[in-house]
C-alpha cells in the first residue's frame, strides 16, 4: 500500500456539484472530524477524501481509498439488514428529495465490511452536506465489531442459561432489588399453578402461606442485608390452594459492593417428606415391636435358665440371652443413627479430653468394670467435630470391651497432633481378638453381613467422624487386638468452657 498521507491525484474536472478542484477543501473538512469519515461524489459514490481514522479502520492507504467507490470498501455491498448500500446512498442523495444540511438526521445502518475471522462490522451514518459550494455525500463509520461480538456472546450465554433452567428439575428464579420475580423457569410456574406471565412483578414471599412466609422473608433479608447465601423451608401456596412443602436456597446478585437482586433454587419436598414420614413411622413401629419382643424373649429365657439344672442346656440358653441383648443394642444404635441423620449437625470446636471423659462416663457401668481403660489425651487439645462425637468414642470403647475374651481386658485411648499441625489423631486400641475383616468394610461402603453389634456401631462411628470432616482407619494394635484411628481436624475456634456441657446433641446447627 502507498503512503497513507499521500495526496490523491489532482482532478481539475468539475464535480457533479459544480465545484472545481475541491479536493483540498474536502480533505481539510474530513481531517477536522475525529471519527472515521469519507466524502463521496453523490452520483458515482467515488470517495474523494478520507481522514486518518478511516485509513486505520479500513486498512487501505489514503491514496487507494480515494480511488475506490464507497461500495468497494466492503467485501459485501449490502447492509446487515440486506439492503444494497448503493440504494441507501442513492436515497440519501436523491436530487428529487429536499436537500439536506448538516442538521438533518443521518441514515444509519450496519455493514459487514470484512467477513471472516477477524471480521469487521461498522456502524455507518450517511448524510449530504454542502462543502465548498457543492453537495457531497458524507459517510461516517465506527467499529461495531466488539459490540456485536459481546452481544453474540451474551446471546449464547442466555441461550445456555435458558436451556439449563429448563433442563434442571428444580424451580429457578431471580428477584429484583425489591424482592419481586423478574425471571423464572417453567418448573416454578408449574409448581405454583400460575400462568408464567402472571408471575412477573410478584413478590416471592406472596407465593407462600402466611405461617411460613416469615421464614422466607427473613432469609431474603439476610441475602439483601448481609449478602449471604441462605436456605429455608416454607410451604408454597398454589393457585388451587394446595400447600406444598418447599426448600429454597437463595443467594445475592451484586453490583460491586451493592446487592441488586437475588437468585434462588426451589425444590418440592412432597415426595421426600412423605418418604421420610413413612420411614419414620416404619422405624418407630419396628423398633418398638423389636424391643418389646426381645425383652419378652430375654425374660422367659432367664426364667428357663433358673428353672433347669442342665449345664449344656443352660449354656445354650445363655447364648439366646446374649443374642437378644445384642439385637437390643443394634436397635438402640439404629435410634441414634436416625437422630444423627435427622438433625444434620454441623462441626464445632470441641475439647477432646472433655469429650473422652463424657464418653467414658456414659458407658454401661457393668461393661466399664470389666476392663482397665487407660487415657492419654492432652487437656489443651481441641478438635472440630459434631456434638455427637462423644458417642462415637463410647461406641468404640464399649465394642473393645464387650468383644474382648481375655481374662483382663485392656483398652487405651490416646491422642496426638499429626505432623501437619492442622490434624489430630485419636486412637482406641485393645488387646482383644480384633475386628473381623467383614466388618472393616465399613470403610469401603460395601454391604456385607455383620457378625455382631459392632458392625452397625462402626457405621455410626464412621458417620459421626466424617460429619466433622474427619476419617476412620482400622488396623491391628501392638497387643494383637484392634486399633481404630480417627483423624480429626484441629479446631480453629475456642471450645466451650470446662464447666459447659461437653455433649449436647440438641445444640446443633442445621437441626431438623
Amino acid at each position: 500500500m502507498g503512503d497513507p498521507d499521500a495526496d490523491p491525484p489532482t482532478d481539475d474536472r468539475p464535480s457533479s456539484s459544480g465545484t472545481t478542484d475541491a479536493t483540498g477543501i474536502l480533505r481539510a473538512f474530513v481531517e477536522a472530524v475525529p471519527t472515521a469519515t469519507v466524502v463521496c461524489d453523490p452520483g458515482t459514490l467515488t470517495i474523494r477524501a478520507a481522514n486518518a481514522p478511516a485509513v486505520d479502520l479500513f486498512g487501505y492507504d489514503r491514496g487507494t481509498l480515494t480511488l475506490m467507490g464507497l461500495t468497494d470498501v466492503g467485501e459485501t455491498d449490502v447492509t446487515v439488514a440486506g439492503e444494497p448500500v448503493a440504494d441507501v446512498a442513492a436515497a440519501v442523495s436523491d436530487v428529487d428529495s429536499p436537500v439536506s444540511d448538516e442538521s438533518d438526521v443521518p441514515e444509519r445502518f450496519e455493514w459487514d465490511v470484512r467477513i471472516g475471522d477477524p471480521g469487521l462490522r461498522v456502524d455507518a451514518a450517511l448524510h449530504t452536506a454542502t462543502i465548498a459550494g457543492g453537495e457531497w455525500l458524507v459517510a461516517g463509520f465506527s467499529d461495531a465489531t466488539p459490540r456485536v461480538a459481546a452481544a453474540s456472546e451474551r446471546d449464547t450465554e442466555r441461550r445456555l442459561v435458558d436451556a439449563l433452567t429448563e433442563t434442571v428439575p428444580l424451580a429457578l428464579f431471580r428477584c429484583t432489588e425489591g424482592g419481586t420475580l423478574s425471571r423464572w423457569n417453567d418448573r416454578l410456574a408449574a409448581d405454583s399453578g400460575y400462568e408464567p406471565t402472571s408471575l412477573s412483578g410478584t413478590a416471592l414471599t406472596s407465593l407462600f402461606d402466611e405461617e411460613t412466609s416469615g421464614a422466607l422473608g427473613e432469609a431474603l433479608s439476610r441475602v439483601y442485608r448481609d449478602g449471604e447465601t441462605t436456605s429455608c423451608e416454607a410451604r408454597l401456596l398454589t393457585r388451587s390452594g394446595e400447600r406444598v412443602p418447599y426448600r429454597l436456597s437463595i443467594g445475592p446478585v451484586t453490583d460491586g459492593d451493592r446487592v441488586v437482586g437475588a437468585v434462588g433454587v426451589g425444590e418440592d419436598l412432597t415426595e421426600a417428606s412423605l418418604r421420610e414420614e413413612r420411614l419414620a413411622v416404619l422405624t418407630r413401629v419396628l423398633r418398638h415391636n423389636f424391643r418389646n419382643d426381645l425383652n419378652v424373649i430375654t425374660g422367659f429365657t432367664r426364667r428357663a435358665i433358673e428353672a433347669i439344672d442342665d449345664p449344656e442346656l443352660t449354656a445354650q440358653l445363655e447364648r439366646v440371652v446374649g443374642t437378644a441383648e445384642r439385637l437390643l443394642r443394634i436397635g438402640e444404635t439404629s435410634r441414634k443413627v436416625e437422630r444423627l441423620l435427622s438433625q444434620r449437625p454441623s462441626p464445632r470446636p470441641l475439647a477432646l479430653a472433655s469429650a473422652v471423659d463424657a464418653a467414658l462416663e456414659s458407658l454401661d457401668p457393668a461393661v466399664r468394670e470389666r476392663a482397665a481403660v487407660e487415657v492419654d489425651v492432652p487437656e489443651e487439645m481441641a478438635v472440630s467435630a459434631v456434638a455427637f462425637f462423644p458417642e462415637a468414642i463410647t461406641e468404640l470403647v464399649d465394642n473393645a470391651i464387650r468383644h474382648n475374651d481375655t481374662a483382663d481386658p485392656r483398652v487405651r485411648v490416646s491422642a496426638a497432633e499429626l505432623p501437619s499441625e492442622s490434624w489430630v489423631s485419636l486412637v482406641v486400641a485393645d488387646d482383644g481378638p480384633g475386628i473381623p475383616p467383614a466388618e472393616r468394610s465399613v470403610l469401603t461402603g460395601e454391604e456385607t453381613p455383620l457378625e455382631h453389634a459392632s458392625g452397625l456401631g462402626l457405621w455410626y462411628v464412621n458417620w459421626i467422624v466424617t460429619a466433622g470432616g474427619g476419617s476412620l482407619d482400622i488396623a491391628e494394635s501392638k497387643a494383637g487386638g484392634s486399633r481404630v484411628g480417627l483423624s480429626l481436624r484441629a479446631a480453629e475456634g475456642t471450645p466451650p468452657d470446662d464447666d459447659a456441657e461437653p455433649f449436647s446433641p440438641e445444640d446443633t446447627a442445621g437441626g431438623a
